[in-house]
């Protein structure tokens, strides 16, 4: 069964699995990856603050998905208004390039999306450092409201209105089939 679930430490090396193969994808197209910070990256797992999920497939033991999901929105870029409201960030989005077709991204950022509503949450915000994600990221109902330069990368700061996703069980039930 699919599903989303709290990391746990054991989770580690398997996260660490996942980023290396996305890291391969992303390089395979020329683009920059997680290699080098990998291990970190996966570390995160261990998910003392109980705010990184995992998407996986618990009948065969994989992990197909990673998310960082905090109750506290960055404060560079954003407005003292937006600020104020309640959100969801997401941070450090992956997912197994295995199961690309299946588009487990998507799926993860609307679970995040109705997760929020369920929360009482008013928004979903993410950032992204390239223009391709900012793309993909809109094709997942989120928008692009600002672009700042922090230090030598350019971030683009989304985001969508927390609202329960109607199908979202049978995206699932689609990663199973």
């Amino acid at each position: 069964m699919f599903a989303m679930r709290p990391a746990t430490a054991a989770d580690a090396p398997a996260v660490e699995t996942m980023i290396l193969a996305r890291s391969a994808w992303l390089e395979d197209r020329g683009l920059p990856s997680w290699r080098e910070n990998a291990a970190d990256l996966a570390g995160q797992a261990e998910n003392p603050g109980g705010d990184v999920w995992v998407l996986a497939d618990d009948d065969a033991g994989r992990l197909i998905g990673f998310i960082s999901v905090q109750d506290q929105t960055p404060p560079w870029g954003w407005t003292d208004e937006e600020l104020a409201e309640p959100a969801h960030y997401l941070y450090s989005s992956v997912t197994d390039p295995a199961y690309r077709r299946h588009k487990p991204g998507t799926t993860m950022a609307l679970w995040a999306v109705d997760r929020a509503a369920a929360e009482g949450k008013q928004w979903v915000r993410r950032g992204c450092n390239f223009p391709g994600l900012v793309a993909y990221n809109e094709s997942q109902g989120f928008q692009l409201l600002h672009e700042v330069q922090r230090t030598h990368t350019r971030v683009y700061l989304m985001a969508r209105r927390a609202e329960a996703v109607k199908d979202l069980r049978e995206r699932f039930a689609v990663l199973q089939g």
